[in-house]
């Protein structure tokens, strides 16, 4: 398809030229192409140029961003010349909730008291971006915020710019997840109720133990190098309140009380502490209670524990809170030791455990069944094998003359523990459904782990200095913080978001006496993007540099 000109000779000896709108189309008769016209413009001379402006305009919305810059660059002012542009639509939107969030006037205030040489808090904002919108390394962000982005920096920012920057944050890591919290809950009106806690562990390339770099139980299945052990608090709308960074071999049940302790002066309201299985310990249990706290807390079903087996012995009825989700309360015990258990369980989950566990009988039986008689034998590798496997060694027993064979008693165990899990709290107020659906929602921190080590490249750590590891994670925090906002406000995941908003370019614009820097038109998915969380459209015209 293309734009011609045919010209017609008049009888007084003048020529008129239309413009047409045309494409070629092979004749079937003669095998030649010929073209047919779609559309006719008119007569050249009484053009409708502005109409021909705004189809340019149309057409450049489903062309590349630096396509659409040229093609309106030759519509416009004559000799001006496109040079070149990079995406700055994801980055616009980042920071305009980022100053939403008022962390640039926290950390110029932070700043009042240092004297830097270079816009330290643009230096911090530019990683944070990097981690949402195309995680590179430090020295990757270097090149990254001069060649591969319009960011919006008043000024160029070098790598060690970056390395003083992180130097600075994590020194006022404390009061700047503070001030952005609760700025994020007014901003938000959220209700800081529940707060959930979980961690995980990211390893790092080197295999040298040092400092907070420690082997550990790893969560990564990365148990051949040393890491480091993350802790995330979250709200139940999934954002983040703040992270910690432990050595590698903190175990989780040792995590309870620094938790409590940091954020013992940030006086939130009525706040239930909803934590997994891991964290339960009576000693967690009383750390959680005090100032007025409550918990909800997983609880082990396999256990020796009197508590838990007075729970699930308990012959109540199970009560429906929705489709797969049926709960029954429990107390056990008076006095001090009263404790209020909720016993949650999923038929849908229960018919799959039945189902897996039917599976793992029938493997059971052809691998005793390939041992063939054990019985007054020595011991073979694959027998104790077979009775330390992970999955089918707990169904399996072995009598006193070797014989194997499935553990039935085992079994009936297993089975009236299908599609259930036990959970515990200390606050009377919640009701049964409260409490089971409260725990649901701490997928959210599971969520949040997935967003960091995979969205945001958390993992894996090239820093070897505590000091530097401990400023990457607290940058992808705040990188976390910006795209849960962006995902709250749109009902879209952060990867459709910053598709989307990374087609909006600046293109740049030669002039014979200065330069121009001008936007791409906003299509429809980016203006709905941008309304969708209140932010207004950039400046069709972002800067005009003339020479004297």
């Amino acid at each position: 398809m293309y734009v011609r000109t045919i010209s017609r000779h008049n009888k007084d000896g003048s020529t008129t030229t239309y413009v047409q709108l045309a494409h070629n189309v092979r004749d079937p008769k003669t095998g030649f192409a010929r073209a047919r016209v779609l559309y006719t413009f008119g007569r050249a001379d009484t053009l409708d140029v502005e109409a021909l402006r705004r189809l340019v305009r149309s057409i450049c919305r489903f062309i590349s961003p630096e396509d659409a810059l040229q093609a309106q660059a030759s519509l416009g002012t004559p000799g001006l010349q496109f040079r070149k542009s990079a995406p700055m639509g994801g980055a616009y939107l980042l920071r305009t909730l980022w100053e939403r969030l008022g962390l640039h006037t926290v950390l110029r205030e932070a700043l009042k008291k240092r004297e830097f040489a270079f816009a330290v808090e643009w230096a911090i904002f530019a990683m944070v971006a990097n981690r949402a919108l195309a995680p590179d390394s430090k020295r990757g962000v270097e090149e990254w915020v001069r060649e591969d982005v319009a960011l919006g920096n008043p000024e160029a920012i070098s790598l060690q710019h970056l390395y003083r920057a992180m130097d600075f944050l994590l020194a006022h890591q404390e009061m700047v997840q503070k001030e952005v919290f609760f700025a994020t809950a007014d901003l938000f009106n959220l209700e800081v109720d529940l707060l959930f806690f979980d961690t995980t562990t990211t390893y790092a390339e080197c295999e040298e133990e040092e400092g907070i770099r420690q082997y550990g139980h790893s969560k990564d299945k990365r148990p051949d190098l040393p890491q480091v052990v993350i802790g995330l608090a979250v709200t139940k709308e999934g954002l983040p309140v703040r992270c910690w960074v432990l050595p590698g071999a903190t175990q989780d049940m040792t995590t309870v009380e620094r938790i409590k302790t940091d954020l013992l002066g940030w006086k939130l309201s009525r706040c239930i502490w909803v934590m997994d299985r891991g964290m339960n310990s009576e000693e967690n249990r009383i750390i959680l209670q005090r100032g007025g706290g409550h918990y909800i807390l997983g609880e082990k079903l396999r256990d020796s524990q009197e508590a838990h087996k007075e729970a699930l012995s308990f012959k109540g009825r199970f009560k429906k809170v929705k489709d797969n989700l049926e709960v029954k309360e429990v107390v056990v015990g008076d006095g001090e030791r009263r404790r209020r258990f909720v016993l949650v369980r999923n038929p849908e989950q229960a018919k799959k455990d039945n189902a897996m566990r039917e599976r793992t009988l029938q493997r059971i039986e052809e691998e005793i069944k390939a041992l063939g008689d054990q019985r007054g034998k020595a011991h073979k590798k694959a027998v104790c094998a077979l009775i330390s496997h992970r999955t089918m060694g707990r169904l399996i027993k072995q009598s006193k003359n070797g014989r194997l064979r499935v553990n039935w008693a085992k079994v009936r165990e297993e089975e009236a523990l299908d599609g259930k899990y036990l959970l515990s709290t200390s606050d009377d107020t919640l009701s049964s459904e409260d409490v089971a659906l409260g725990y649901k929602q701490l997928m959210e921190v599971e969520r949040a782990f997935r967003t960091l080590k995979t969205t945001l490249e958390l993992r894996p750590l090239f820093h070897r200095k505590d000091e530097r590891i401990q400023a990457h994670v607290l940058l992808c925090y705040l990188a976390l913080l910006l795209v849960r906002i962006a995902e709250r406000g749109t009902g879209e995941t952060w990867d459709r978001i910053r598709a989307v908003m990374e087609r909006c370019h600046l293109g740049e614009f030669s002039l014979k006496d200065g330069c121009i820097l001008q936007r791409t038109e906003l299509t429809a998915e980016q203006a709905n993007i941008l309304k969708r969380l209140n932010i207004a459209s950039p400046p069709k015209v972002y800067d005009v540099h003339l020479t004297a």
